[in-house]
């Protein structure tokens, strides 16, 4: 990766500040429908294809690449903070996704707060992936992934399966994940995150905590139990304000024996892989390909001994 800033980040970086100004300002019943009205009108790649889905009554996307294999899958659970719905940059990126890894993905536009507070986003997710079970699927042939709310849901899915005694999948990416929803959350850095702003973070947490125990395992996934986890690549910027719950995050699946990857990319702010113009980006975006399509071969070379 380049160590200077290109042109692109530095454009980017000049509009930042209008991220903060949404996150802090508009009101959630707007940007909710500013969000559906470009959902509507999403552009992907002409060689993926995209379909609405009931999961069991839960709306999911599901985006097909041509020629993709159809007996993988990439599950992907979207960030927006537990209160934003699925977005069009989303799905752009995870068109990016299927195209590298040549397997279809399904996006679960699960029930946001604060309507819908904890568990409901968790619940949604855990019934799409059953879901995906009931279907045929093998649990060796789903990857999981997500970003900010949708990393911390990743996390908390893998806990929520494996405490159920569910089958768990080949592998997991988190990108800048939330790892603790505590009152603590969001106060320790001393540097400014250009994207996420400690105010909304604990708008967000308010929203999505409502009157439960923050501590729960299953809401702040840093105090839960790590142990029996799939492996999982874990990315985040140097600059952003979650930096320290994806340090955590690490350390703690790998004191429990769990195959863990770190990624830390120098200056880059909170789910820069949106900004699929950033040399950043793809090559954040490469990384997780390969992880998870590395996972789920493995997976496969295993499930084919087994028989």
């Amino acid at each position: 990766m380049n160590p200077m800033p290109s042109p692109a980040e530095r454009n980017i970086r000049n509009q930042l500040p209008i991220s903060q100004l949404f996150q802090l300002y508009l009101p959630l019943p707007v940007a909710g429908w500013l969000i559906r009205q470009g959902m509507a009108r999403v552009q992907l790649p002409a060689d993926v294809t995209r379909e609405s889905v009931s999961a069991d009554g839960v709306p999911c996307e599901r985006l097909t690449p041509r020629g993709g294999r159809p007996d993988r899958v990439l599950l992907y659970l979207h960030g927006g903070g537990f209160v934003f719905g699925l977005t069009p940059p989303h799905m752009e990126m995870v068109a990016h996704l299927v195209r590298a890894l040549n397997i279809p993905a399904l996006l679960v536009d699960y029930r946001v707060a604060p309507d819908h507070p904890f568990p409901a986003a968790l619940d949604d997710c855990s019934t799409v992936y059953h879901w995906l079970l009931k279907g045929g699927c093998s649990p060796q042939s789903i990857v999981v992934a997500g970003d900010s709310a949708g990393g911390n849901l990743t996390l908390t899915l893998l806990m929520r399966l494996r405490d159920g005694g569910a089958p768990l999948p080949a592998a997991a990416a988190c990108l800048s994940p939330v790892a603790d929803l505590t009152e603590r959350a969001g106060t320790q850095p001393a540097y400014k995150d250009p994207v996420l702003p400690a105010k909304a973070m604990r708008r967000y947490r308010l929203s999505y905590v409502g009157d439960q125990d923050a501590r729960d395992p299953l809401i702040s996934p840093v105090f839960g139990d790590w142990q029996g986890l799939p492996p999982i690549l874990v990315q985040v910027g140097e600059d952003e304000i979650l930096r320290e719950d994806a340090v955590r995050v690490a350390a703690l699946g790998k004191d429990a024996g769990v195959d863990v990857r770190l990624e830390i990319y120098p200056r880059m702010w909170h789910v820069w892989h949106l900004y699929r113009e950033l040399p950043q980006a793809l090559h954040a975006l490469d990384a997780i390909s390969q992880f998870l399509g590395a996972h789920l071969t493995r997976a496969g070379a295993r499930s084919g001994v087994e028989r």
